[in-house]
């Protein structure tokens, strides 16, 4: 079934791209990634130009949130004060992001740096979430008389002013730091199409000492918003938003998440991380590879 993209300029296999969205779906409700860093990756394989597949990707992830967040707020997984916090930097760091991707665009360097970001970021962290998820999984790794390491928040975010209480994430900390890791999200959604959530997660758990239960739903109701702004600011500034592709990804994204969210429910939190770890070292590989290699078709610019 093929359909006719028209902000790409290009036609694709429908029914490809709506099996694309319901993976990104599943990551979402596993996660509580939006999907969007393996979502824009696949569209640039496919042939999807990357300004337009990051723009569109961004559009899909709200989608995916939506379906996402309401399950988790169900199981009461989603601490909307430290959520409130991180959305408004998100926002702050969307409308920054969209100077950059601006400023690259008329550069005519965009399309290279959207490909370094994704190989830098998902390369470093999917290696220490890898790391970690071998390290717990190991025979050994806790014994019966070794009690679990409380986890606490970074000793930077520690000496932070103006301390809040987040009740559902059982922290007393300055709302400075996750405003500022929101601001850093924000501006990644902008320039790579992603949610963030792939960077989110990490840092909530390790920078800021969250809950488990509540990291998920959080990261996803942080990403719902954000991607939103980011959605609004590409279609009215970089007109990269093609809204058939995103409605496509969204078809199968809103679905997948809520199937995702129930295998999270009951599988090991190990062996998830482990899984998300190696997806992400595949496809930063595989952006690698792409970055090394001369394209199919170059073009070259000559004066008349």
């Amino acid at each position: 079934m093929d359909v006719y993209l028209p902000i790409a300029n290009l036609s694709v296999n429908g029914l490809f791209i709506v099996l694309l969205g319901g993976l990104t779906g599943i990551l979402s409700g596993l996660f509580g990634v939006g999907g969007g860093f393996l979502t824009t990756p696949l569209l640039i394989f496919y042939g999807i130009p990357p300004t337009v597949a990051a723009a569109s990707a961004a559009t899909q992830v709200t989608g995916a949130s939506v379906s996402g967040v309401v399950a988790h707020s169900k199981q009461n997984g989603v601490d909307y004060r430290m959520g409130a916090v991180m959305v408004g930097g998100g926002i702050v760091g969307a409308l920054i992001g969209a100077v950059l991707f601006n400023i690259l665009q008329a550069l005519g360097q965009i399309d290279v740096v959207i490909n370094i970001l994704y190989v830098v970021l998902l390369g470093s962290i999917g290696s220490l979430m890898m790391r970690e998820a071998v390290t717990a999984l190991r025979p050994g790794s806790t014994s019966a008389g070794t009690q679990p390491r409380k986890r606490r928040h970074h000793p930077l975010v520690a000496g932070l002013p103006f301390r809040w209480r987040f009740y559902r994430s059982g922290l007393y900390i300055s709302p400075l730091a996750p405003l500022i890791l929101g601001t850093a999200v924000g501006i990644l959604t902008m320039l790579m199409g992603v949610g963030g959530g792939f960077l989110l997660v990490p840092a909530m758990l390790y920078l800021l000492g969250m809950s488990g239960n509540v990291v998920v739903g959080t990261s996803l109701f942080q990403i719902l918003f954000v991607t939103m702004v980011t959605t609004m600011t590409h279609a009215l500034t970089t007109k990269a938003v093609d809204i058939v592709l995103a409605g496509l990804l969204l078809l199968g994204s809103v679905l997948g998440a809520q199937f995702g969210t129930q295998i999270a429910m009951k599988a090991r939190p190990e062996v998830l991380r482990l899984v998300l770890a190696a997806i992400v070292i595949l496809v930063a590989l595989r952006m690698l590879y792409g970055l090394g290699i001369q394209p199919d078709e170059i073009y070259t610019v000559s004066p008349l």
